[in-house]
C-alpha cells in the first residue's frame, strides 16, 4: 500500500476533533461525564482519545518511513528529519505549557505533544534499526515489566495499593525528577515512567501499518484479520483489569491492550466505510482536520488560552472573553451543559473555515 490512506486521515481527524472537544469546554463545571476522563481506575470515551492518536502516529510512521526507504532516502537524512520533527513537537508542547503564565520556574515539562514527540522518536528509531520480532518482544517485555515494576519495586511512602493515586512508583519518580514541573504537585499523567507503555501503544500502530502494507493481500482480507485482533486485545485488557486496572493516568498495560484493541477496531471501521464502501462526503471535516492535525490542535489550544486571558467588563465585574461567550451567549440559549459543549464545537467550526481552503488547495502544514 503506497498511496495515501484516506481512512487514516479520517480517523486522525475524528481523534483531533474529539481531543479539542474534551479539552476546551465552555466551563469545566458543566461537562457531561462521557466527556471527562475517569478519575483514576476505569475509562470513559474521553480516555480513548490520546491512545488513539499515538496509535495513528505509529501507523503513519510505518507507512511514511517505508515509503521513504523504498524511494532510496538515506538513513542520515531520515534520522535528521525524525530528530527535527521530534524536537519541534516537544518545543511546541513546552510553549503551550508556558502560555499564559510565562513562569519558567514552574513550567510543566511533560505534556501531550511532548509524549507524542518521545513516542514518535523512539518508535521511529526502533522501526529503522530493529526487526519486527524484536519490536514485538520489546512490547511484551514492557507490558509485563511495567506491571512488575509498579507492583513490586519498593519506594519511600509506599502503601498497600501499588496502583493508588496517593502513592505509586510513577508519581514518586516524577516528583523526585521533575519536582515543580508537573501537572499536579505529586504526579503527571504524561510522566516519565508511563511513557514506556505509551511507546507500546505507538508500536501497536506500527504493527498495524506494517500489516496494511502487505501488497499480496487485498484490503478486505487485511480487515478480516484486523478486527479479530482488535477484539482479542480489547478482551485481554478487560480481563486483566481485575489485577492491573485499566488506568489512563498510569497508562497501565491493560489500558494499552484495551485502547489498542479499540483503536484497531475503529480504524477497521473507517477502512470499511471510507476505503471499501467509498463513503467519503460525510468525512470532509475530518479530512480537513486529519491532514493538518498539529495546526488544529496547537491553534485551538492557543485560541482558547487567548480567550481565557482577554478580560471584559460585565455588570461591574471583570470576565474573560471565554467566560463572556459561555455565560452571556451560549448558556442562556443552550443551557449550562449544552453551552459548554457548544464552545469547542464553535472552535472546530472556526478552524474548519480557516483550513478548508488550504485543504482544497492541497496545502498541508507539516513539521
Amino acid at each position: 500500500m503506497t498511496k495515501r490512506l484516506t481512512a487514516l486521515d479520517v480517523f486522525r481527524g475524528m481523534t483531533i476533533a474529539a481531543m479539542i472537544i474534551v479539552n476546551n469546554p465552555g466551563s469545566w463545571r458543566y461537562v457531561w461525564p462521557p466527556l471527562r476522563h475517569a478519575q483514576w481506575h476505569g475509562w470513559t470515551p474521553t480516555d480513548l482519545i490520546f491512545p488513539f492518536f499515538l496509535f495513528i502516529v505509529g501507523v503513519s510512521l510505518s507507512l511514511s518511513l517505508s515509503r521513504r526507504l523504498a524511494a532510496g532516502e538515506t538513513g542520515s537524512r531520515l534520522y535528521a528529519k525524525i530528530i527535527r520533527r521530534s524536537l519541534i513537537l516537544f518545543l511546541l508542547g513546552l510553549l503551550l505549557n508556558f502560555i499564559p503564565r510565562f513562569d519558567l520556574a514552574h513550567l510543566r515539562i511533560p505534556g501531550v505533544l511532548q509524549r507524542i514527540a518521545l513516542c514518535y522518536f523512539l518508535a521511529s528509531l526502533l522501526y529503522l534499526k530493529t526487526s519486527r520480532r524484536f519490536q514485538l518482544g520489546l512490547s511484551l517485555f514492557i507490558l509485563v515489566g511495567y506491571w512488575a515494576v509498579l507492583k513490586f519495586v519498593p519506594f519511600p511512602g509506599q502503601g498497600a495499593d501499588a496502583f493508588s493515586p496517593q502513592a505509586n512508583l510513577a508519581g514518586y519518580l516524577d516528583t523526585h525528577l521533575l519536582a515543580g514541573h508537573l501537572y499536579r504537585p505529586h504526579f503527571d499523567p504524561e510522566g516519565l515512567l508511563s511513557t514506556f507503555p505509551a511507546l507500546v501503544t505507538t508500536l501497536l500502530g506500527v504493527f498495524t501499518g506494517e500489516w496494511l502494507r502487505q501488497k499480496q493481500l487485498p484490503l478486505n482480507v487485511k480487515m478480516a484479520w484486523l478486527a479479530p485482533v482488535g477484539l482479542v486485545l480489547l478482551g485481554l485488557g478487560l480481563v486483566g483489569h481485575s489485577f492491573f486496572p485499566i488506568n489512563k493516568n498510569l497508562w497501565t498495560s491493560t489500558y494499552v491492550l484495551f485502547t489498542g484493541g479499540a483503536a484497531i477496531l475503529m480504524l477497521s471501521l473507517c477502512l470499511l466505510v471510507v476505503e471499501l464502501g467509498g463513503y467519503r462526503k460525510w468525512a470532509y471535516p475530518f479530512l480537513v482536520f486529519g491532514t493538518n492535525p498539529i495546526t488544529v490542535y496547537v491553534g485551538s489550544s492557543l485560541l482558547a488560552k487567548l480567550m481565557g486571558v482577554i478580560k471584559l467588563a460585565s455588570n461591574s465585574q471583570t470576565i474573560s472573553l471565554k467566560g463572556f461567550i459561555f455565560q452571556k451567549l451560549l448558556a442562556p440559549w443552550a443551557g449550562n451543559y449544552g453551552g459548554s459543549l457548544l464552545f469547542p464545537l464553535f472552535l472546530l467550526a472556526f478552524w474548519l473555515a480557516v483550513l478548508a481552503p488550504l485543504y482544497r488547495r492541497k496545502i498541508f502544514i507539516r513539521i
